[in-house]
């Protein structure tokens, strides 16, 4: 009997791990022609560790192009606006970061229109046959939707890999609930407005009980009619914010079918681009991570 040889596809959120450089490094990290790299020099260290310790086969890096909103600002105009608006120089570390994961050897996705998130639950989508399983690296709560069989998703020194049971411990709700938890309790910070007076708990207990959103508001005569305290002002509220919660599951849905172009030959690591990494390395003034780099 021929034994099915496993493919671990690893895939990368990078906003996460940008910003945190960014706001961890000194922004006395700063390239020949003085401008600051602080970003790029953390995001790169990040990579290269997690080349080190993972040592992939396969593995792509997907970027946001647009920091503060993406195609779901044409749903709601408001998505993401109560974030702050980033740092003229993180933003302008995006690109370097972009061409630094690149230099690494590594594949990378990038959209004007959508977001990191969409172009891995894409890649995912187009690539999750038979013998493939994937590893997400993240701190979004928004990607646990894509956790299933074949798919983990961790934070690399914060948390260990989550399966759906992990999912469940951590969220309260499984993979499959998170868009309609999402859609009841909302979502602050992407401004995603949910059911105006239910919390995460009460959108978690709602669901274990009636399964998903569609579902609650297919019995809602239920929750109305129910003497269990409370009941009848969730009731209400549901009642009263029908078009927000379904808004709100429709943009916190990842979009599966991004028109981008990709193999499982074109995600296969296989080292740094050593001229192109060189020049970069020469570029940004990165001259420790350079000679670490040059031992590998």
């Amino acid at each position: 009997m021929t034994q099915l040889v496993v493919t671990t596809i690893h895939l990368i959120d990078a906003s996460p791990y940008i910003f945190r450089a960014f706001f961890a490094l000194p922004k006395t990290i700063r390239a020949p022609d003085g401008t600051i790299v602080n970003a790029v020099y953390g995001f790169a260290s990040f990579v290269v560790k997690y080349l080190t310790d993972w040592r992939p086969t396969h593995i792509a890096i997907a970027f946001d192009q647009n920091l503060t909103g993406s195609f779901r600002n044409e749903m709601l105009a408001g998505y993401k606006a109560a974030r702050r608006e980033p740092p003229a120089e993180l933003e302008s570390q995006v690109s370097a970061c972009v061409e630094m994961a690149q230099a690494l050897g590594v594949a990378t996705h990038i959209d004007p229109d959508y977001e990191a998130d969409d172009l891995i639950a894409t890649l995912i989508h187009r690539l999750g046959r038979s013998g493939r399983e994937f590893l997400i690296a993240s701190v979004d709560k928004d990607l646990a939707q894509l956790v299933g069989p074949r798919v983990k998703l961790h934070d690399p020194g914060r948390f260990a890999p989550l399966d759906a049971q992990g999912v469940q411990t951590k969220y309260g709700v499984r993979p499959e609930q998170i868009t309609d938890w999402l859609a009841l309790a909302g979502d602050p910070v992407d401004s995603i407005p949910g059911v105006r007076g239910i919390g995460p708990k009460t959108a978690a207990t709602l669901l274990e009980r009636y399964g998903s959103l569609e579902a609650i508001y297919a019995r809602i005569g239920e929750l109305r009619g129910s003497r269990e305290r409370g009941a009848r002002s969730i009731a209400a509220r549901l009642e009263a914010n029908v078009a927000l919660a379904g808004l709100s599951k429709q943009m916190a849905t990842l979009v599966r079918d991004v028109p981008l172009r990709t193999s499982l030959a074109a995600l296969r690591y296989s080292g740094i681009r050593e001229p192109e990494l060189e020049g970069l390395l020469a570029r940004l003034g990165f001259r420790t991570l350079a000679a670490r780099l040059m031992r590998r």
